[in-house]
């Protein structure tokens, strides 16, 4: 079987071809982690955080190289691959100093002679199973931090990114002891056997909501630790008292920015109907003025849709939603796969556009009545990642905050974009398991040992 990457672009622009992994291949590959595990764990910290340094400097170093791959592979904007990338030497700058923070703590014994403490330790093998839309910042803030702990560390990129992924390798690996951090290469019949395999401790996974629960069922199973982070379904509330002209020019890149290839996208705009009518106007205008083909046009925000299923079934969507079209709705008359940036206007909150992930240029509006009826709405979903609310009323901001079922909620700023080092998750079907980023990440990477010390 083999692993074809294409530029969403131009489909005719091969990345790559490479042989997936079958499981004889990936046994190897888990056994060499073992081994590298074993070597690593014993690096004092300060060695680990050398080697992260030095995998930040490579990184920046070939930073342009990493772009361009970026923008041709997964058609990420320019500009937001230029971020992306940067966010990625931040991250491993960030952990490579995370490891000389305190590994434990003491606690009071029974005995006051005794010493009782706990101390952290690497778990062994980790395995990542991560998507193609964000190819650099979300393999490294889950190997960062694994790696930072001690873990050998075992990546399984999205086919679609496995060019970026491949490239990664290269430039930290060498870095690192042998083998503690490896790519492989293939679908889900790669990903089982790592999944399944007893030396794995631990798996991180970013995707599908239908993928997320598949994964956590085969590693929780067998006893083993996972997180997941999947779908988002996610509202921008807009009530009356906002600024709505920034709010306008905040949602329209947050919804259609990287064709809406994000799960912190805003996917639901509610609006409170005195600033409906005006509100849609300037959203609508600052929509159409987003520049969407050719992502290496340092001008563009929008870019092309992974591939054509993708595509195809985003027009699904937006054909079977009912409603208004205020603005896209079609294909763009070019070899890549682009998909006008499109707002439908919904009269009640049902249907695929109101209730489910997209994962495309394409957002619905609502109205509600006041601002409760808003977050009844910007609620009533199976997910919960980010929500945003924009106004200007700093006290009603506060107590919506607390009625929000999300675990990321955002003031007078879009849903999309986090910050590195802040933990990073959702509520209901969005996540499962611990938080991702930050020091949450060594509850995840890591496991506490009990130790008492008796005088004899």
């Amino acid at each position: 079987m083999t692993v074809t990457s294409v530029n969403p672009h131009d489909p005719a622009d091969i990345i790559g071809e490479w042989p997936a992994a079958d499981d004889r291949a990936v046994d190897a590959v888990l056994g060499q982690a073992r081994r590298a595990a074993d070597a690593w764990r014993t690096v004092p910290a300060s060695g680990r955080g050398t080697a992260l340094h030095d995998a930040a400097a490579a990184l920046q170093q070939r930073a342009d190289e990493v772009v361009d791959l970026t923008v041709r592979e997964v058609g990420k904007p320019l500009s937001e691959a230029r971020a992306e990338v940067s966010r990625g030497i931040a991250i491993l700058r960030y952990y490579a100093q995370m490891v000389l923070l305190p590994d434990g703590e003491t606690l009071p014994a029974a005995d006051p002679d005794a010493l009782l403490m706990v101390r952290r330790h690497p778990l062994g093998v980790v395995a990542l199973v991560t998507p193609w839309n964000f190819p650099v910042a979300i393999p490294l803030w889950k190997a960062a931090p694994s790696l930072a702990c001690g873990n050998a560390t075992v990546l399984k990129p999205a086919s679609a990114a496995a060019g970026v992924a491949l490239l990664l390798h290269e430039i930290i690996a060498p870095f690192l002891p042998d083998h503690a951090f490896q790519v492989v290469l293939g679908g889900a019949d790669t990903a089982r056997p790592l999944l399944e395999a007893s030396t794995v401790a631990a798996v991180s996974f970013t995707g599908s909501v239908a993928v997320g629960r598949d994964v956590t069922r085969r590693v929780a199973g067998r006893g083993a630790r996972v997180q997941a982070e999947m779908g988002g379904q996610n509202p921008s509330v807009v009530l009356a008292d906002a600024d709505l002209d920034h709010a306008a020019t905040a949602i329209a890149y947050a919804s259609m920015g990287y064709a809406g290839q994000k799960c912190t996208a805003t996917s639901r705009v509610i609006v409170e109907r005195p600033a409906y009518a005006a509100f849609c106007e300037r959203l609508t205008a600052a929509v159409e003025a987003l520049q969407v083909v050719d992502p290496t046009d340092a001008k563009t925000l929008v870019g092309p849709v992974i591939d054509e299923r993708a595509r195809s079934a985003a027009l699904d969507a937006i054909g079977g939603a009912g409603g208004r079209l205020l603005t896209g709705g079609v294909a763009l008359d070019h070899p890549g796969f682009y998909l006008a940036p499109t707002l439908v206007e919904l009269d009640s909150p049902s249907g695929i556009l109101a209730g489910e992930e997209v994962f495309a240029p394409v957002a619905a509006v609502l109205r509600a009545d006041s601002s409760q009826e808003a977050i009844l709405i910007a609620n009533a979903v199976r997910f919960g990642l980010v929500t945003s609310i924009f106004t200007r009323d700093l006290e009603r901001a506060l107590r919506l905050t607390n009625q929000v079922q999300a675990g990321m909620i955002r003031v007078n700023a879009p849903t999309s974009g986090v910050d590195f080092h802040a933990p990073f998750g959702g509520s209901k079907e969005s996540s499962f398991g611990p938080r991702e980023q930050g020091l949450a990440a060594r509850d995840f990477y890591t496991e506490t040992r009990t130790v008492m010390l008796a005088p004899s």
